[in-house]
């Protein structure tokens, strides 16, 4: 198990991925855990001395497991591009005497001893005091591996949905694109929302964006209350518009949504985002298209996705309520969100589904260029209102070991600092740094306050774990 964890979580040391001739191995995806019978991963691909492999990789702890198990006799096991192997202890073939490529990929005995003593713990969080030794190369290297992990499972859920749609991308796409933009707090909403309303209905109303309104928000259950509706025309043509096509659809509302608004800005509120799906749908829906047709270029992929509401829903954020200020649709870090959970497991998925690499590079450059938000907040910012102010933003270093600049400090008082993240909100991502070290707050309550002075600024690598404040 523990040979398959550290393949799994890409905890290898990268200097030693090499095969048994001595042949250099680039591990570009470790491929797909199999809890069944088979080979232990699916469909891995792997660089080997310069010429990409795709198949399977099976692990075992000796090599001469390989014939022990009888895989030399089982052609299931043919596919098998790289057996992986913590002793070498003899070679290994197909069923037609063919060598399969091995690598030895050792685990300390430190290693079988931390991975013991966290999987036999008794403690909720065995890992709670690991995480305070670890060094600041050694954290950036497992947030690597988890960042990984959670783009494979994204990909999974692409995966899933391409079966669901018979190969269709533009319907994963709609989907995918629906369930991000709930942001975290609205997702199963808004995924629900977009399966009850398939891409083949919506094209034939594409061409009204009133009616795909009322298509929206009516099965999402938001023109229910017909209360006082008569002294909003908007609302009231609304209404008629989703009766009507209701009927003549015959359409099932999705049971039980839940749309949550409380401790949410209210460019984030749902009916905000409602009309914002509407929009990337009127006038036909082909992002799939455009996606792929701008191959990772990132300007061109914002511009996508960089739209602004008219009528009714540019000073407004709910029904009847209007809004003296005109805010953007979507903001420039919605968008990040938006490329990191749409675009980047769409590319990496495609990669996958056509085996062309190069989707993949394009993937994983996409989520290395974007740049994290980073502010100050309370008294001691410029703009002292507790709310995500593009005033109070740092400036970002050039590279990942460079160091986030903040602000001048307004006044002498307490820090207070947070990373912007959709979804969340601004505490929940909120750090201080105690004698020059990052402290995050996370789940935690909290934290105890810094003091600083007027004029004075904050400087932040991310990298090493550090803070100072001159």
């Amino acid at each position: 198990m523990l040979m398959q964890y550290v393949w799994e979580h890409r905890l290898w040391l990268q200097e030693k991925m090499v095969t048994n001739t001595g042949l250099r191995i680039r591990i570009i995806d470790p491929g797909v855990r199999n809890t069944d019978a088979g080979p232990d991963f699916f469909n891995a691909k792997i660089e080997i001395d310069g010429c990409l492999w795709v198949g399977n990789v099976e692990i075992h702890n000796r090599a001469s497991d390989w014939r022990r198990h009888g895989h030399n006799e089982d052609e299931a096991y043919d596919s098998v591009v790289l057996h992986v192997v913590n002793k070498d202890d003899a070679q290994v073939c197909r069923t037609n005497g063919e060598p399969i490529p091995q690598l030895v990929m050792p685990c300390s005995a430190q290693m079988i001893d931390k991975y013991s003593s966290l999987v036999n713990a008794k403690v909720e969080l065995p890992c709670r005091n690991v995480i305070k030794s670890l060094t600041s190369l050694e954290m950036a290297e497992w947030i690597q591996a988890l960042a990984f992990e959670r783009l494979a499972e994204k990909s999974k859920r692409v995966t899933d949905l391409l079966a669901r749609y018979h190969g269709s991308w533009e319907d994963v796409c709609y989907v995918t694109l629906a369930r991000t933009i709930g942001f975290g707090t609205n997702s199963d909403p808004f995924e629900r929302l977009a399966k009850s309303l398939p891409l083949n209905l919506l094209h034939k109303h594409a061409d009204s964006l009133t009616q795909l309104e009322a298509l929206f928000f009516g099965q999402a259950g938001l023109l229910d209350n017909r209360k006082g509706i008569d002294a909003d025309p908007y609302r009231s043509q609304l209404c008629r518009e989703y009766d009507f096509l209701n009927n003549k659809f015959s359409l099932k509302r999705p049971e039980g949504l839940v749309w949550k608004a409380f401790r949410m800005r209210p460019q984030n509120f749902p009916w905000r985002r409602i009309a914002l799906l509407a929009h990337y749908v009127y006038g036909g829906f082909r992002l799939m298209s455009q996606i792929l047709e701008a191959k990772g270029d990132e300007d061109k992929l914002r511009a996508l996705f960089t739209v602004q509401l008219s009528g009714y829903w540019s000073n407004h954020y709910t029904f009847d309520h209007t809004s003296t200020e005109q805010t953007a649709a979507i903001s420039r870090s919605s968008i990040d969100v938006v490329l990191i959970n749409t675009v980047v497991p769409l590319y990496y998925t495609y990669a996958q589904q056509l085996d062309c690499y190069d989707w993949a590079e394009r993937a994983v450059a996409l989520l290395e260029v974007l740049k994290p938000e980073v502010y100050l907040m309370g008294s001691v910012a410029p703009v002292n209102d507790w709310s995500i102010n593009a005033d109070n933003l740092f400036t970002v270093p050039a590279d990942e070991n460079g160091e986030f600049v903040s602000p001048a400090f307004s006044a002498d008082g307490e820090v207070r600092m947070c990373v912007k993240f959709e979804g969340f909100d601004w505490w929940q991502t909120e750090f201080v740094a105690f004698d020059g070290k990052l402290a995050f707050r996370g789940r935690g309550d909290d934290q105890a306050r810094v003091n600083v002075k007027a004029g004075e600024k904050a400087y932040i690598n991310f990298a090493a774990g550090t803070c100072t404040f001159k």
